[in-house]
């Protein structure tokens, strides 16, 4: 039986990226965006294959969220990657002293509270998957241990709260055998990295899902990074 992937924040990016890398591998993908009917590159993806279904989804939505969940009710999922998320502002909003505490709750909203939501909704679908298997897209900025340079708070506490969800699912899911990750794609080249990051999406979503792939119980709980080298919390 076919394997199937949902992907969160697939028209752009990393998450189109995965689409592609997922769809050659053989799995059904279910991708989800803010805007479905788009005349864009996942749209014409979806078009050109039928194993790529497009819905509409956004992930700060509970009623989108409600409506996803019961149009795939009985549908296996075996690995559920939530990829959509926010950066807030990079301006001195994000800096001490001038903190936005409404940009600061957008992007808890979106990068921390959204993935728990998504994965409570989908619980049942991963618990009828054969891989079951759960990848949220973190970023290295979440780590204690490597903020050596202080600023973006907004930013940083998000993913770093994001890895606290990521190790409460491992433990909480481990019953069911669902594994969960939390991934650093790297500094990629997209809308958010920008022109002067340092790897394309095609190296940071092949190294993430040689991650997901080696997946198990052992490793569950886990923040590791595109290259497969894990990062200190």
């Amino acid at each position: 039986m076919q394997k199937t992937v949902f992907i969160t924040g697939a028209n752009r990016g990393i998450g189109l990226e995965f689409v592609k890398q997922y769809h050659d591998a053989g799995y059904q993908v279910i991708a989800t965006t803010r805007n479905p009917l788009e005349q864009d590159d996942l749209k014409i993806l979806s078009q050109a294959h039928k194993n790529i279904k497009v819905l509409s989804l956004d992930i700060t939505d509970d009623k989108q969220i409600a409506g996803v969940k019961a149009m795939l009710a009985n549908q296996p999922i075996d690995v559920l990657i939530a990829n959509a998320g926010y950066y807030g502002p990079k301006d001195e909003r994000a800096q001490f002293g001038q903190v936005d505490s409404t940009e600061w709750l957008k992007t808890l909203e979106v990068n921390t509270i959204a993935p728990l939501k998504l994965v409570e909704a989908l619980y049942p679908n991963l618990t009828l998957g054969k891989e079951k298997k759960v990848a949220i897209l973190s970023s290295k900025m979440g780590s204690m241990a490597d903020n050596s340079s202080g600023g973006s708070y907004i930013y940083r506490s998000s993913k770093a709260a994001l890895n606290a969800v990521v190790k409460s699912l491992s433990v909480d899911l481990s019953g069911d055998h669902i594994k969960v990750v939390s991934l650093h794609p790297g500094w990629v080249k997209t809308a958010m990295g920008g022109v002067n990051a340092l790897i394309d999406t095609q190296t940071s979503v092949a190294g993430m899902k040689q991650v997901i792939d080696k997946l198990t119980a052992k490793t569950s709980g886990q923040f590791i990074a595109f290259d497969g080298k894990k990062i200190p919390w």
